[in-house]
């Protein structure tokens, strides 16, 4: 088969590979689109210590189910699908008590690092247990079901909070997971949302994706504003979707007295945090990693359109182009959002 190879560092290649095994309880999927996250591009130049080459990246895919091993009930030859990028062993405490995304076991397709290596769906055919698989339905498109998986990450960070209806919400960076995530507490009753970045093509995007109040960080004192725009409380809950020490502090900022912070940007791995703030103030501070639980209710979303990812679609393109693709994300050229390889 034909897969795109991480040989070195900001060194991509499409080579020939075996098939991967089926086994038992897996289901072997014949790869049909895989986007390309923005983890996959800090493991394209090494940045995150993830992606050690050589290794098959990508874990945000959908496809056809090309065979199934002999434990396998649930799907057959030819089901449309998408799978979850986290391998769970659902036998720690954490599988048992529901917190699949904390298992003690955990892998991630497409990530090779000091403790596993697991070739990711940057390719033709990709195996996945049965457990992590999920069906679609037949009219969704393979390149919108890619997203699925983002999608899962942005539910289960608005579900860290305790959203209550018209609760009033803050995102601090609106690339893939912030638009997502800004969607995901729409639909799960906020309002106003306030989407806050330094790039206008990205907060019209937001605003077409229903933020109802858009800041450009760069031009305006993004605390005070949020607080105007709340009756000079500050937002209930602010989702941090960038990951770097400034917007850490700036979403800090904008929480209001007693309200949530939900952390899920994953840049910068530390980061000086205004512990006196959140002491006095009674905000609740909580990481979100990943999904547990939530690819079903995210491909009905999708699947109704409550979610939207085709505007986040920049380009979708073959495989053979990936190379040039992650090049072009690493130089971060404007105007590109997602893109999705179709092997």
């Amino acid at each position: 088969m034909r897969a795109l190879v991480l040989e070195n560092y900001r060194n991509l290649s499409v080579q020939d590979r075996p098939v991967p095994e089926c086994g038992p309880g897996d289901v072997l999927v014949r790869v049909k689109a895989c986007a390309i996250c923005g983890s996959d591009v800090h493991g394209y130049d090494g940045s995150s210590g993830r992606r050690i080459p050589p290794v098959v990246m990508g874990h945000e895919a959908a496809g056809v189910v090309a065979a199934t091993g002999e434990t396998v009930t649930r799907f057959k030859t030819g089901d449309r699908v998408t799978f979850d990028s986290t391998i769970y062993c659902g036998e720690c405490p954490f599988c048992r008590s529901g917190r699949i995304n904390l298992c003690d076991n955990r892998m991630v397709l497409g990530v090779s690092c000091a403790d596993y290596r697991r070739d990711g769906a940057f390719a033709e055919y990709i195996a996945a247990p049965e457990r992590i698989v999920y069906p679609i339905p037949a009219d969704l498109p393979f390149e919108h079901a890619s997203l699925i998986e983002p999608v899962a990450v942005a539910m289960h960070a608005a579900s860290r909070a305790s959203i209550h209806r018209n609760d009033s919400a803050a995102v601090i960076g609106t690339g893939t997971i912030g638009l997502l995530a800004m969607q995901a507490v729409k639909v799960a009753g906020c309002g106003p949302i306030i989407a806050v970045d330094i790039d206008d093509e990205r907060l019209r995007l937001a605003a077409q994706l229903g933020a109802t109040d858009i800041i450009n960080a760069a031009r305006n004192p993004v605390a005070e504003t949020v607080a105007a725009l709340t009756g000079n409380r500050g937002a209930a809950v602010v989702l941090e979707a960038a990951g770097t020490e400034e917007t850490v502090r700036t979403a800090m900022a904008c929480v209001r007295k007693g309200g949530t912070l939900i952390l899920l940007g994953n840049i910068t791995p530390t980061v000086s945090f205004p512990l006196q703030s959140a002491v006095t103030r009674e905000i609740a501070v909580l990481g979100s990693c990943a999904s547990a639980g939530e690819y079903p209710a995210a491909i009905g979303l999708v699947s109704r359109g409550e979610i939207a990812v085709e505007p986040l679609i920049s380009a979708s393109s073959p495989l053979e182009d990936g190379p040039e693709w992650f090049e072009r994300l690493y130089n971060k050229e404007r105007g590109l959002m997602k893109v999705v390889l179709c092997p």
